[in-house]
């Protein structure tokens, strides 16, 4: 799956959009490597997110093209 449209799936960022223009700017790293919004994202990966100050860590627990709200913190695992 996209980087872009995982992000959006799980929740962790609210639109695609923006999703899309946090990976052009260089805010998102995927396994400590910027990461374009293109990347293919498996179970496994490590994404890292910079929100201003302060960056978001998590895992990849699990893919799915679409998820209801309650189900979304299920695809991924803070650390």
């Amino acid at each position: 799956m996209r980087l872009d449209k995982f992000l959006k799936v799980s929740r962790l960022i609210k639109r695609r959009t923006v999703a899309n223009e946090a990976c052009d700017a260089g805010r998102v790293m995927v396994n400590d490597r910027p990461a374009k919004a293109s990347a293919q994202v498996k179970p496994g990966d490590i994404i890292e997110i910079g929100f201003g100050t302060r960056s978001v860590k998590v895992e990849v627990l699990d893919i799915q093209e679409t998820t209801k709200k309650e189900d979304a913190k299920d695809l991924f695992k803070y650390l």
